[in-house]
């Protein structure tokens, strides 16, 4: 993993609009242009680690802190590469820093999104949800 840079913004804009489509496909939510563009408009470089597999562009992962804990949002992973373990070692790094850290860790994930069994299996909970979302949070320490 390497610091996002400003530029990294499209390609990893183009990326979640491929990642997310059948999620909000199946929803009814899909936007081409909104998909792209919610990225743009949060797009926090600082705070936003871009993922490297054999020196190129594989993905994206975001851990913003807030006030209710830190947040993990925007990991998306080029769909050739899913599958083969880089989401759980990503996730490994980044929960051993909150760990380390003490800090509570919350995301939310689509309805539906096979994305949910990667963050249960790493000790995401359920603590709310909606028609579209998924909200879970993970406490300090909970991976299997």
């Amino acid at each position: 993993m390497r610091s996002a840079k400003p530029a990294d913004v499209e390609p990893i804009a183009e990326l979640r609009a491929v990642v997310m489509r059948p999620d909000l496909e199946r929803l009814g939510r899909y936007d081409a242009h909104r998909v792209r563009q919610r990225l743009r408009d949060g797009f926090a470089p600082r705070h936003t680690s871009v993922i490297e597999a054999d020196g190129t562009f594989a993905g994206s992962v975001t851990l913003r802190p807030s006030e209710d804990g830190t947040w993990l949002e925007h990991f998306y992973l080029d769909p050739g590469l899913q599958g083969r373990g880089l989401g759980s070692a990503v996730l490994r790094t980044l929960l051993a820093r909150t760990d380390a850290d003490a800090e509570l860790v919350r995301l939310n994930v689509l309805q539906g999104s096979p994305a949910r069994r990667l963050y249960e299996r790493h000790g995401f909970t359920v603590e709310a949800q909606d028609p579209v979302d998924l909200f879970m949070v993970r406490r300090p320490g909970k991976s299997p």
